[in-house]
């Protein structure tokens, strides 16, 4: 049964690093945050490939445990291409071709309706918001979203942000969508619309959470070598929400705990290309990261 529904791109991605290169990889926020998931509870995946999207990676999700029966075939799959310099925060576009995703309309399939978690990754909020009609009463809904959401479909974004109870944008999306350089004021501005917590990500230097009358730091952790930060960002809000997910626990104090997992996985991500760091992963591992971020913070 699917517990946690994750709504967005699954995509082929070419990346460069000064670490490396890769072409036409498996990526995509959608697989990245399933993938993530996947540690923890059983994620659903509703998304959009192309005929040309090769069948063994369509395997691969499935032999992770993820269901991958919202995902349709259709036209090409959504490609994008990218480079990262020395900072490793900021992703330089070079291209981008949509495919089928620039028609994509989600979906819900009738056996993901009652999952009590759902995630919508970083799409166009006019289709985030088609997602509210087609789910049964879930029990927490997050939500990712870009800067280019912010310029192009404000309206739209705030709307969604209305409705859901977690709100994930990183620093500099906080700061442009509510026009302040205070990241306290950003995740106020954010409470007041109406979402319980607001987790503000920061790349490398770890994660923010605020809730009505408390907040709570994640550090980054400390990694030698980055060779690709991409998805790390959704391979964090797919490891949250899928130990939310596995322990069937909202509160404050559990919420932190996801933000630790969500910050431990997402170190994982950064250490190889594409997917290849979490397929050799372990939950040994991920709880052993775990304890050390425990030590980390101890004082």
């Amino acid at each position: 049964m699917v517990e946690l529904v994750i709504v967005g791109s699954v995509a082929l991605d070419t990346v460069r690093t000064p670490f490396g290169r890769v072409e036409s990889a498996l990526g995509g926020a959608a697989t990245y945050a399933g993938f993530a998931a996947s540690f923890f509870s059983s994620p659903g995946l509703v998304a959009v490939v192309g005929r040309d999207f090769p069948g063994e990676h369509l395997t691969l999700l499935r032999k992770q445990g993820i269901d991958v029966s919202g995902v349709n075939v259709e036209g090409s799959t959504f490609r994008w291409e990218g480079f990262y310099e020395y900072d490793m925060n900021e992703a330089k576009t070079v291209t981008t071709e949509l495919g089928s995703f620039a028609s994509f309309s989600p979906v819900i399939p009738a056996d993901y309706r009652r999952a009590k978690y759902v995630f919508l990754a970083n799409i166009d909020p006019e289709l985030q918001l088609k997602v509210f009609g087609q789910v049964d009463a879930p029990k927490l809904v997050a939500m990712d979203t870009m800067n280019f959401w912010i310029r192009s479909k404000r309206a739209a974004l705030l709307e969604v942000i209305g409705k859901v109870d977690l709100l994930l944008l990183n620093d500099s999306e906080a700061r442009q969508l509510f026009d302040t350089p205070s990241l306290v004021k950003a995740a106020g501005c954010a409470l007041a619309l109406g979402p319980k917590h607001v987790i503000i990500k920061k790349g490398e230097h770890g994660a923010l959470m605020f809730s009505e009358g408390s907040h709570f730091s994640a550090p980054g952790y400390p990694l030698e070598l980055i060779k690709d930060p991409t998805g790390c960002g959704d391979s964090f809000a797919g490891a949250l929400m899928g130990y939310i997910a596995e322990t069937a626990d909202c509160s404050e104090r559990n919420l932190r705990k996801a933000v630790v997992y969500g910050s431990v996985v997402a170190s994982f991500n950064a250490e190889d290309f594409s997917l290849e760091r979490l397929k050799r992963l372990s939950r040994e591992e991920i709880t052993k990261r775990y304890n050390e971020f425990l030590q980390m913070r101890s004082f």
